[in-house]
């Protein structure tokens, strides 16, 4: 058995190249990927890029005087930051300022006014029931086009089986089949599928509205008002809602109490609709969880799927059973963020185990930013935009330069040292460094685009801190086979029996570095997790590099008579290193007379 293991252990040292190959092909496929992403450059985080800096401030709530809590402050900080920072290393900024002010200030580079919209829905979010809908404004004369066709999956019971359906274009059946299982069939965003109204017959049509309101689409209308009038009134809201127009929808459906129906303006696809809304059915905070996802079995597009929590699936149970059996679009249900409907699909059956599907022709973009507002929508407390405002860096392209230049000093000063001390071995590590600084740069290019990744000056301190953990890899490792030499082996043996000690002392310190930036990351927030998540990657690009670059080129360069030889400016001369002289031995014949074994130097 012995036999076998030299002999694989050899064959493994004579192809280190196939280890440089490795990470070379990698090096290759990551810049091109780089170029190919377009990024060619790390994203800046707002202290050296600067960016949009957002001041909200809560509100009471009329009856909850003593909403604006620490607790709930910290609760709308937590919610704004998952809306804007999603992984937590996009550099976004959310902190409170005094006991009712939150400051969010978003990097440039970041999608600001994307984001700006996210935080700045800080209204609740409710499930309505639609009572009433039509096309509103100048494209109230014109028939939208037909929402594509859109198939939805509702789980139910506790086994989790599916039933599906295909829904075409235009307005749902309401005698559409349900399977056992239950279904959701929606289609989120879509056009208006209800003949609409032309602009001469609008005063006749609008009287007609309110009758036909009354009569059946709103009897939960009438019973939350309490009295024809309040329901009247709320007719006449409607009928005069042009949703077109800015002014009209900031105000639609301002102070609305849960229990009470209102009117609501929403898009669709470029035209705006405006709506008829029951109380709500289904509070946002009963909204467990929801994500976007490509439906990559039926092909049916990019959906969103939501769970909620034991009460919420009671509810929309209720609410869903109960619309599946009217006509559109009283079987729709408006999803309300910051009194606005940001989608309203529609159901041919009730949807029961806490989980449905919301499909239609979303892009990936719509999808996430469903989920997002379903996830994340319902915050503690209301907040007004009280300013927003575009910051200079607050440290600027001087103070970067500055960083930069110190980086480079400390490097500089390794290489010196490395050079000095270990001569002709200063190549493999100067030549490691670069591998593992292109790496570096190649990544966290690359991480911006991915997941949102900025570096701001914390994160160049954590790369600058890096060079010395990784110059200190390369030091072990020399210094192991140095002493090998010294103990009286050639430089072959040497580099080979010197890498399985530095390799364990290597693991062991980089798994130490590794796990402080673990721990700092996550019991972080802003800056700080910059640092935390360079010194994270640098650590593990240095177990990286050393195993597959450092450790193969010493081997090859082993072989080389330069270093084989113990050059004095190899950096591995046996006699500048106090090298004992490798020792010969000689025996006796063996025999009752044998002597003691004589011991000679070479």
């Amino acid at each position: 058995m012995p036999a076998p293991k030299r002999g694989r252990s050899a064959n493994a040292q004579s192809k280190p190249w196939r280890s440089l190959a490795l990470i070379l092909i990698a090096i290759v496929a990551l810049t091109g990927g780089m170029f190919a992403s377009g990024q060619t450059t790390p994203r800046l985080g707002i202290d050296l890029a600067g960016g949009t800096s957002i001041t909200l401030e809560a509100v009471n709530e009329p009856g909850q005087p003593n909403a604006i809590n620490k607790t709930n402050m910290d609760t709308a900080v937590e919610i704004m930051n998952r809306r804007v920072n999603g992984l937590g290393v996009s550099e976004a900024e959310v902190q409170t300022q005094g006991d009712r002010n939150i400051i969010v200030n978003i990097p440039r580079g970041t999608n600001s006014k994307e984001a700006r919209e996210q935080v700045g829905t800080t209204a609740k979010l409710y499930f309505r029931p639609v009572l009433q809908r039509e096309v509103s404004g100048a494209a109230a004369g014109t028939s939208p086009s037909p929402s594509p066709s859109a198939s939805g999956t509702g789980k139910t019971g506790k086994t989790g089986t599916n039933g599906k359906q295909k829904a075409s274009s235009g307005s749902p059946s309401p005698s559409a089949s349900a399977t056992s299982q239950g279904r959701a069939v929606t289609d989120a965003l879509k056009a208006d599928a209800t003949p609409s109204t032309s602009a001469s017959a609008k005063n006749s049509a609008s009287a007609k509205t309110s009758a036909s309101a009354k009569a059946s689409a709103t009897p939960s209308a009438s019973r939350g008002s309490g009295n024809g009038d309040a329901s009247s009134r709320l007719q006449a809201r409607y009928a005069a809602l042009d949703c077109s127009k800015p002014d009209q929808r900031a105000t639609a459906g301002k102070g609305a109490k849960p229990g009470e129906p209102t009117v609501a303006c929403g898009k669709d696809g470029k035209t705006w609709s405006k709506f008829l809304l029951g109380p709500v059915a289904v509070d946002g905070t009963e909204v467990k969880k929801a994500r976007a996802v490509l439906d990559t079995q039926t092909g049916g597009g990019w959906q969103v799927q939501m769970n909620f929590d034991s009460s919420g699936s009671k509810k929309f149970a209720d609410v869903t059973g109960k619309l599946a059996q009217k006509t559109t679009p009283q079987n729709e249900f408006a999803i309300v963020l910051d009194d606005e409907v940001v989608s309203h699909p529609y159901v041919s059956s009730a949807i029961t185990g806490g989980s449905a599907e919301i499909s239609g022709s979303f892009t990936q973009e719509e999808a996430q930013n469903l989920a997002n507002m379903l996830s994340y929508g319902a915050l503690p407390l209301s907040f007004k935009e009280q300013s927003v405002t575009t910051v200079t860096a607050a440290l600027g392209g001087e103070q970067l330069h500055a960083g930069l230049i110190a980086g480079a000093i400390g490097l500089a000063l390794v290489v010196i040292y490395l050079v000095a001390f270990y001569r002709g071995l200063s190549v493999i590590a100067i030549a490691s460094l670069i591998v593992s600084a292109v790496l570096t740069y190649v990544i966290m290019s690359l991480l911006g685009p991915t997941i949102g990744f900025a570096l701001n000056l914390p994160a160049v301190c954590g790369a600058i801190v890096a060079i010395g953990i990784t110059a200190d890899s390369f030091i072990v490792y020399f210094e192991r086979v140095r002493d090998e030499i010294r103990e009286g082996r050639t430089l072959r043996p040497a580099v080979e029996r010197g890498w399985p000690r530095a390799r364990r002392t290597i693991l062991v310190s980089d798994f130490v570095s590794f796990l402080a930036a673990a721990v700092l990351f996550i019991v972080t927030v802003g800056k700080v997790q910059g640092f935390a998540f360079t010194l994270g990657l640098t650590t593990l690009l240095d177990v990286v590099v050393v195993f597959f670059f450092t450790k193969p080129l010493m081997t090859l360069l082993a072989r080389r008579k330069f270093f084989a030889s113990g050059h004095r400016w190899s950096g591995l001369d046996p006699k500048s290193l106090g090298a004992k002289p490798p020792l010969r031995r000689t025996r006796r014949p063996a025999g009752p007379a044998a002597g003691p074994v004589e011991t000679k130097e070479a």
